[in-house]
């Protein structure tokens, strides 16, 4: 077998020498030195100036900030409040009026109330990716909010004033993105004016649920939830508190802390939390389904309730917000005051702030849950229906925003956010956040207002922190990165968020979203709601160096680590272990670190000096030495060539079809000067250096030589500077890598191995073999093209060659045979001859293979395996690739992918209701509730919900806001991928099977990913044990237990800052019950009303604090 697997090395050495040209490519490299420079990345200088960069990208906006908060307290303090404010005296854009008045059902189109509403004109904008006018802002206001209340028409008329301080900053910063004010009454005014993306359904977008008015309206929180499930707290109560707590769970960032617990005479979690954990999305969904479950029985007993939530937040043993301390208690109402439990814990310094909502209709006294809530710098809610969720469990935000706002300018900090998902289609932004206080006083000489009148924000796009980040010079496995004080990617070549497209096979992965907060095995939604929240440790393969480095960045340390590590391939199939350089610097005056990642052979890189050239033609580049070498007429002769899709010039029209983006490109070229300022230069001269470097190695190499001698399909070269030169001309049909080298997994793979790397075609096990047509199914072949350059050390190109998959599994028999060459007459060998049997002559005997190091099958001598190329090698057989596991040939890497997004499964038919029977999403719910108060609402809701509708509150919000893509969900991929171990002597094994066994060896050919296996084949289907998998799983039994994961919390820090008291705040607004029981015949009227369709005018359904009128 050594002798065998010798042949194979000397005769795929001998193939990439000849049409390689890997030392051919060197010479015209040094021929042409005078052509390039050799230029050097400095990390620690290149991360510096980055960070420097974004850190002046960033502070422009906070200044804008600053101007903007100011303004707007000003323009509040100097109005005066209008108690008989009409609709018809306020105008301004509301972005969601064209959509209603396209919508016939729509309250305000039967209401008529459009009189006050502009109509713009808009132009489409590149930046904002939408149509805008600057001359307006436009104002969104919550579907559950009355747009004709007093305090809303107050609310509009004095943020009218903000328009011109939106416009002069555009006048200031050109490239201000969003400007947003978000009113803690629920009104979002924007600029510049666009209409509001509308969904199909009820919008329930609501500002203040949003990731960035969350961060900004108050410090962080330790929060404890508990909720009565006593025997009086049933049916339709149960529910209302099922979902106040999920909706309470909304209102809750990455930088607070949570838990739930149920309690009756005795409080237990709701989930398998036993302490509080980071409000982050897997956490909340852990609730969010441990809730559903909750059934009510036995007695109450708030005492242990609260004794259950103050040992908890008295637990110094666990990460948390250490800032705002908060119990938030659902019950349907109760007697006793536990004022006992209170001194204990709570007073006389009252740290912990106890928030009481009574839930539900009922003739409960509610005065002991008021006294709770006043006696302990709390507030009381009341939410009598399913309409008064959303506002009541979001309010508690004005009252922690009160230490805020009596704190001053102490408090005005600007924030800066996770990662998340525009509403407005802007793609991935982060928000910088400042605070607005109310700054009027009551009276001469009275207390200071405590009310927050909401947070300012300015969007920073993503894209726009990219291009402050070196691109190509850093090489095709050089990156930049940024995380925050949480661990979470801000920037990262493997953050990418993608919504998730329709169809596809059922239950599988679509595309990647970019929301990683998932609960593994659990359906969600999609949601853009929420901040895209990918660890660092999640976007890289984890390691004890990559904490190391975390931790130093959450620290705002500088530092430099060389570190051994391992890196997926860009197709996710193979593992490397390689080396890399991570620096990394604080971006100052925020919450972000930016690092640095570098191979060593990407320290130097090369810049075309084409200045002799073609910097003293004043032609048009199309004019110059090299660039007829990209003509389509030059290919037939000169191989085909595929141009990098990069951002060359200004006026470069994109495509995502190679031949009609060289078509744009050629055009522009003859138009375009080689010095033109609208072309990046380093970008422009190395892709035409590289144009020619690479057609002097089809002259010296490639064009002399008679490819099918050898079984080969196509030659091939590819660059840093974005050439891919594919020869013959015809092979370009069957080209199917990506013309981004950067983004071709063979080119990475490539530069961060040594010897030549094989790549079969990519074969899923879903899919039918391989259709061995027209000797068209090649496998690629390649390597580095490593250059020195005065003791300096780069890798510029790969070469490779694409192998015809049929002639070389001919020749693979013959290689691993008796026979000399293929010429010669086979000799026919037996078990009993005394000959040695070998893959040609006995291949019903011996199985042989070679195997790439990810496990996939590359070459076999057994014909049918043959359209099985590319197929793991446990799909081929299962038996020996668990043998070489077993035996350290192989060892195996698991990791999740927080990233994907899968089709729906089927639901079961689980309901008894009849399909055609209408069932109404909680959006309805709102929609209904415009016309009828609480009350009524509620004993309809009473009456009918045992009946008919008991889904209701199963509904999907984000399919009641319309989302496209809400039938998609969320949800997390298990990956496994093999590599080579630490085996690599020439080895030989038994299979035991019982009855019989099963003998193979196994070597690694040298300078090659591939490993050469003789195996009996098996006599007995006994071998067939288990099966290795290496396809991506949904939900897999033993995914990532969040259960198991919070008792290993990683390292974060909290904002620096917390403001969770005050010695002057006036705790005396504490919240208000009903006076009175609701009368049961003007229930009974108002249901015969909405019965009849006779609605009632509508009622204001804002539930602002009596203290908003100013």
């Amino acid at each position: 077998m050594q002798h065998w697997a010798r042949r194979l090395e000397q005769e795929i050495d001998g193939v990439m020498r000849i049409f390689g040209g890997v030392q051919q490519l060197r010479e015209i490299y040094k021929d042409n030195r005078n052509l390039f420079e050799v230029q050097e990345n400095e990390p620690q200088k290149l991360v510096e100036k980055v960070a420097g960069d974004i850190e002046s990208l960033l502070d422009r906006k906070v200044q804008a900030l600053k101007r903007l908060a100011d303004a707007a307290e000003n323009f509040q303090k100097a109005h005066r409040w209008q108690d008989n404010i009409k609709e018809e005296d306020i105008l301004y854009y509301d972005a969601k009026a064209d959509a209603e008045l396209d919508d016939p059902e729509s309250e305000d189109v039967e209401r008529g109330s459009k009189a006050s509403t502009l109509r713009l004109d808009f132009v489409e904008d590149s930046n904002f990716k939408n149509k805008v006018n600057y001359s307006y802002t436009a104002v969104q206001i919550p579907t559950d909010i009355y747009k004709g209340s007093t305090v809303i028409l107050n609310e509009l008329n004095w943020t009218e004033a903000l328009e011109n301080v939106f416009m002069e900053n555009r006048r200031q910063d050109p490239t201000l993105l969003w400007q947003v004010f978000g009113s803690a009454t629920g009104v979002t005014r924007y600029y510049p004016a666009t209409p509001w993306r509308a969904p199909k359904k009820i919008d329930l977008y609501d500002v203040r649920r949003r990731p960035w008015y969350i961060q900004g309206a108050s410090s962080p929180k330790d929060m404890v939830i508990i909720v009565d499930v006593s025997g009086s707290v049933s049916g339709l109560t149960l529910k209302l508190m099922k979902t106040s707590v999920c909706e309470m769970l909304d209102t809750l960032s990455d930088d607070d802390y949570v838990n739930v617990a149920s309690f009756n005479e005795k409080a237990q979690p709701v989930s398998c939390f036993t302490h509080l954990v980071q409000a982050n999305v897997r956490n909340k969904k852990v609730f969010k389904e441990a809730v559903q479950g909750m059934v009510a029985k036995g007695t109450t007993g708030y005492k242990a309730g609260f004794e259950y939530a103050f040992d908890q937040l008295q637990n110094s043993n666990i990460t948390r917000a250490n800032c705002n301390k908060m119990i938030m208690m659902f019950t349907d109402g109760g007697e006793d005051r536990v004022q006992d439990v209170f001194e204990k814990y709570n007073w006389p310094n009252r740290t912990v702030r106890v928030f009481t909502f009574s839930v539900g209709q009922h003739n409960y006294d509610v005065t002991p849950l008021q006294w709770m809530a006043c006696a302990n710098k709390g507030y009381y809610f009341e939410i009598p229906s399913i309409g008064a969720i959303r506002i009541n469990t979001q309010e508690y935000l004005d009252v922690l925003g009160r230490p805020m706002v009596l704190a001053g300018k102490e408090a005005k900090q600007v924030q800066w956010t996770n990662v998340y998902e525009d509403a407005l289609g802007l793609g991935l932004v982060v928000t910088g956040t400042l605070p607005v206080f109310n700054l009027t006083q009551d009276g001469p000489g009275e207390k200071k207002n405590q009310l927050i009148l909401g947070v300012m924000g300015i969007d920073v796009a993503l894209n726009d922190i990219k291009r402050l980040t070196p691109n190509y010079t850093l090489g095709a496995n050089g990156y930049v990165f940024a995380i925050d004080l949480n661990g979470y990617v801000l920037l990262h070549p493997n953050l990418k968020p993608q919504v998730s497209q329709r169809g596809g096979q059922e239950g599988g992965k679509l595309y990647k979203m970019g929301t990683p907060d998932f609960l593994p095995c659990l359906p969600q939604t999609t949601n853009f709601r929420e901040p895209v929240t990918l660890d660092f440790l999640d976007a890289e393969l984890e390691d004890e160096n990559k904490e190391e480095i975390r931790r130093s960045m959450i620290d705002g340390n500088k530092g430099h680590k060389q570190i051994k590590t391992l890196v997926k391939s860009l197709d996710e199939r193979y593992v490397d272990e390689v080396m890399r350089n991570y620096t990394w610097v604080p971006i100052r005056s925020t919450n972000y670190s930016l690092g640095l990642v570098l191979p060593p052979y990407s320290t130097f890189y090369l810049q075309a000096n084409l200045s002799d050239q073609i910097l003293q033609v004043k032609l048009p580049i199309s004019k110059l030495k090299d660039f007829e070498f990209l003509l389509p007429s030059s290919f037939e002769s000169e191989g085909h060539v595929f141009i990098a899709p990069r951002e060359y010039c200004k006026d470069l029209n994109a495509s995502d079809n190679n031949t009609e983006f060289l078509k744009n490109f050629i055009e522009l070229m003859e138009k375009v000067t080689p010095d033109s300022k609208q072309c990046n230069n380093f970008l422009l001269h190395n892709l035409i250096l590289d144009t020619g470097i690479t057609q002097q190695l089809v002259e010296r190499v490639w064009r002399d030589q008679d490819l099918n001698t050898y079984s080969l399909l196509a030659v091939f070269a590819a660059t840093d500077g974005g050439i891919t030169r594919v020869f013959p001309n015809k092979a370009a049909e069957d080209w199917t890598e990506n013309p981004e080298p950067f983004n071709a997994s063979f080119y990475r793979r490539s530069l961060d191995n040594h010897g030549y790397v094989f790549k079969p075609p990519h074969q899923d096990a879903l899919l039918r073999p391989l259709e061995l047509e027209n000797d068209t199914v090649g496998i690629l072949v390649s390597t580095a093209v490593e250059l020195s350059l005065g003791g300096r050390t780069l890798r510029p190109a790969v070469v490779g060659v694409k192998l015809d998959l049929e002639a070389w599994a001919e020749k693979f028999k013959v290689l691993a045979s008796n026979r000399t060459h293929q010429d010669q007459p086979q000799k026919q060998c037996g078990p009993s001859s005394h000959c040695e049997m070998d893959c040609e002559v006995n291949n019903e005997d011996l199985l042989c293979v070679l195997i790439d190091d990810g496990g996939f099958l590359v070459l076999s001598n057994q014909n049918h395996q043959w359209d099985q190329v590319g197929r793991f090698f446990s799909e081929v057989d299962a038996n020996l690739m668990l043998a070489l596991y077993n035996n350290s040939f192989y060892t195996r890497k698991e990791s999740y992918d927080y990233q994907a997004a899968c089709a729906p499964q089927p639901p079961g038919n689980l309901g008894a209701a009849p399909r055609g029977v209408f069932v109404p999403t909680i959006a309805d719910f709102l929609n209904l509730a415009w016309w009828t108060s609480a009350a009524a609402w509620s004993l309809f809701q009473q009456l009918l919900y045992g009946l008919i509708y008991h889904s209701w509150f199963q509904a999907d919000p984000a399919e009641a806001e319309g989302n496209p893509e809400a039938r998609e969900s969320s949800c997390v991929m298990k990956q496994t991928q093999y590599y080579f171990g630490s085996v690599n002597a020439s080895y030989n094994a038994i299979i035991d099977c019982g009855n019989c066994s099963r003998l193979f060896h196994a070597q690694r050919l040298t300078n090659t990913n591939l490993l050469f296996v003789v195996a009996e084949k098996p006599l007995c289907s006994q071998c067939e044990t288990g099966r290795l998998l290496q396809k991506e799983t949904h939900c897999p039994a033993d995914g990532p237990e969040q259960c198991e994961l919070v008792q290993r919390p990683r390292y974060r820090r909290g904002p620096h800052i917390c403001f969770d008291y005050n010695a002057t705040e006036d705790t005396s607004d504490c919240g208000r019950g009903a006076s009175f029981p609701p009368s049961l015949g003007v229930l009974v009227s108002l249901q015969l009303l909405l019965l009849l369709g006779l609605p009632p005018r509508p009622q204001p359904q804002v539930h602002a604090h009596a203290s908003r009128r100013i």
